[in-house]
């Protein structure tokens, strides 16, 4: 059984620029979450189109690798031909990501700096690796991991959806076996920089329910953001409950 709860809010902005969505097709479960970059209302565009698209090729296909290869390209070429159809707006652009939910495993993917997490008995297990300067800096040795919360140049992206690919700039995981008592948490940035993953998990622990952890963590989160210029913040909070 799979139970999920999601939030998509937009803190102290006028526009929302996440987009999050989610489709159940037989027993599977696709779940995509999207920040729209941009600016003047169109990043918002950008996100939306990306999480359709991605919706579409899941009721088509499934929980298959080839799926999850279409559903990045697919909208890819979507957000492209957005910005031509929106004059000037080349610089819209969005984030992806993407939890395909099978009847026996589990994959994820992604571009940008919005990650997922994944979690296994309560604890935190792996995350997806930002497509941004300062996780190329951690990659390299040149930072700490905890520094990139706070690093003058966390918004700088290296990949994105609606820049022009000469080869694929997404990534995505093996697939794992599905299994009762995995939890998953799809974040953008204006959500995981306001709480550490010490946190998630301590939230993860003392919630009997995938609303309790989601909703324990917002609060945090609007805690922490509070008398701060906040992002849009969104979020998808899914436990594997049983088979």
């Amino acid at each position: 059984m799979v139970e999920y709860k999601s939030i998509s809010r937009i803190g102290s902005r006028t526009i929302n620029e996440d987009c999050v969505g989610m489709h159940q097709k037989g027993e599977e479960y696709g779940f995509f979450l999207a920040d729209g970059l941009g600016g003047h209302g169109k990043g918002d565009l950008a996100s939306q189109e990306a999480v359709k698209q991605a919706i579409l090729e899941f009721e088509e296909g499934g929980s298959t690798e080839e799926t999850m290869q279409k559903i990045f390209e697919q909208a890819q070429e979507k957000v492209l031909e957005l910005q031509r159809q929106e004059q000037n707006c080349y610089g819209m652009k969005t984030t992806l990501t993407a939890l395909l939910i099978g009847e026996k495993s589990v994959q994820c993917g992604h571009i940008g700096d919005s990650r997922v997490y994944w979690f296994w008995h309560k604890k935190l297990m792996g995350r997806t690796l930002d497509h941004s300067v300062p996780q190329m800096l951690v990659n390299i040795g040149e930072i700490d991991e905890d520094e990139i919360r706070n690093h003058p140049d966390r918004n700088r992206l290296l990949r994105v959806m609606g820049s022009e690919w000469d080869t694929p700039q997404y990534q995505y995981s093996e697939k794992i076996p599905l299994k009762r008592g995995q939890a998953f948490l799809l974040c953008s940035d204006g959500f995981w920089e306001l709480i550490t993953e010490k946190m998630m998990v301590r939230f993860l622990r003392r919630a009997d329910s995938v609303d309790e952890w989601l909703d324990t963590m917002m609060e945090y989160v609007e805690e922490k953001g509070r008398e701060k210029n906040m992002d849009n913040y969104s979020a998808i909070a899914v436990w594997i409950t049983g088979r």
